[in-house]
């Protein structure tokens, strides 16, 4: 029996994002822990707005990148319709240059938005993945684990729970989700990976077939029992709610122990998480529509009007089947966004932004003005250059049309490698030849 790996991501750039990401929240786990609150739900909410204020900067320029869009895409448009049908490469580089000039001119790059999107990306799937499997990353959450995966391995080796014969839900979800990624060697990663995706009930089936009750950490027990809370519950508990289990496990149980205030909570986990994405989008600035034909800029519209209503209800969707942990993320990232947002639409309002493009002007104008002065030098560098072999390459020539006897006037100190050599050398050959 083998499970995936639960360790660090090994792909390459994007493994030094995830581990910077793991470190920042092992630390954040950390300090509650000296404080005595090791919460996992809380650690999670404080890691989302560390790193959406560290992205500030970014989703600033993202943001005035739109702005300033706004303003740029009629003179864009314009030019796309001045040299609309004209498929001639003389026409072609005139329309480039032009829409260059104007992109210069507002002090934007073509990749605009795009180039910031690359950036974000990449710390935004890191993000997740941490989140998603935090005793991976976060050291002391998984030796709580280890202890009790040393124990089932001593055992059976972990057959009950690769096997399942009492068909647990959350094992059975869990066993399919890793499937893709099995590898060999790493049993005692692998059954880490299952356990952390187990729901309480499960787990109590799981402790009781191994004789997990009794597993200490510390001093303190690992899993609850009727008289003892124990530190995954603590761990994981968030306002009631154990963040390990799905909604819908908590809805079910819930409403089979009458506790109503538990199940309506669990149930606004997924709902809040639609309802604050929707918000961050609709308070996002109003995207400027591509360049380009009318009907084509109203169907590219329209799709992402239908995208961003689709996109929240999606992640409702999602959120009661995914642990409670992820709709807490999701929750939180919306949140800090959309506060973020606000300040950012207040500050970006105050912007002169006619001021801002005669400044980007005045740059753009300069950097031209160096570029074609570099220009000039390298083409008065090259016509130098190309005087200097034709000279040399005259006193060759020289040399070819005369007498055998005849002593020549040609320089030899030509440069070793160069066309003025290389003329000399063929001459000389020539002349061996002829004799």
């Amino acid at each position: 029996m083998y499970f995936t790996l639960l360790t660090p991501n090994s792909t390459p750039i994007f493994k030094y994002i995830v581990w910077v990401l793991g470190k920042i929240m092992e630390g954040i786990f950390l300090v509650l822990d000296k404080i005595g609150i090791p919460n996992i739900g809380l650690s999670i909410i404080l890691f989302t707005v560390f790193v959406n204020v560290c992205m500030i900067p970014l989703t600033y320029k993202q943001q005035k990148f739109s702005k300033l869009s706004m303003k740029m895409n009629p003179e864009i448009k314009a030019i796309q319709k001045k040299y609309q049908g004209k498929r001639d490469q003389e026409s072609a580089m005139k329309m480039n240059a032009e829409t260059q000039a104007v992109y210069a001119k507002y002090g934007v790059s073509p990749t605009g938005s795009c180039g910031y999107l690359l950036i974000q990306l990449p710390i935004l799937f890191a993000l997740y993945r941490v989140i998603y499997q935090i005793p991976a990353y976060v050291t002391k959450i998984g030796d709580v684990f280890r202890v009790l995966t040393d124990k089932i391995i001593a055992v059976d080796n972990g057959t009950f729970i690769s096997e399942n014969p009492d068909g647990l839900a959350s094992i059975t979800s869990a066993l399919k989700m890793y499937a893709s990624n099995i590898r060999e060697g790493n049993l005692s990663n692998g059954i880490i990976d299952v356990l952390n995706r187990t729901s309480t009930a499960d787990m109590a089936v799981i402790s009781a077939h191994y004789g997990l009750s009794d597993l200490t950490y510390e001093g303190a027990r690992i899993i609850s029992t009727a008289g003892e809370k124990g530190l995954l519950d603590i761990y994981n508990n968030f306002l009631g709610l154990n963040i390990r289990n799905t909604p819908w496990y908590i809805i079910k149980e819930s409403f089979a122990s009458h506790a109503y205030l538990l199940m309506i909570a669990a149930a606004l986990v997924p709902i809040v998480s639609g309802f604050t994405q929707w918000l961050s989008i609709k308070l996002a600035p109003t995207q400027s529509q591509p360049a380009g034909d009318n009907s084509q800029a109203d169907q590219m519209a329209q799709t992402m009007k239908t995208m961003n209503v689709m996109m929240p209800l999606m992640s409702v969707w999602i959120g009661f089947s995914f642990p409670t942990g992820l709709g807490i993320y999701w929750i939180a990232n919306a949140v800090v966004r959309v506060i973020i947002q606000i300040i950012m639409n207040k500050r970006i309002d105050k912007i002169d932004f006619d001021e801002l493009i005669k400044k980007n002007s005045a740059k753009s104008q300069k950097k031209l003005e160096k570029m074609q002065e570099a220009q000039a030098k390298m083409q008065n560098y090259a016509a130098l250059n190309t005087r200097s072999i034709e000279s040399k390459a005259s006193y060759v020539n020289k040399d070819a049309s005369a007498d055998e006897g005849e002593s020549t006037t040609a320089p030899t100190d030509y440069a070793p490698g160069s066309m003025a050599a290389k003329a000399n050398m063929v001459n000389e050959f020539n002349k061996r030849n002829s004799k």
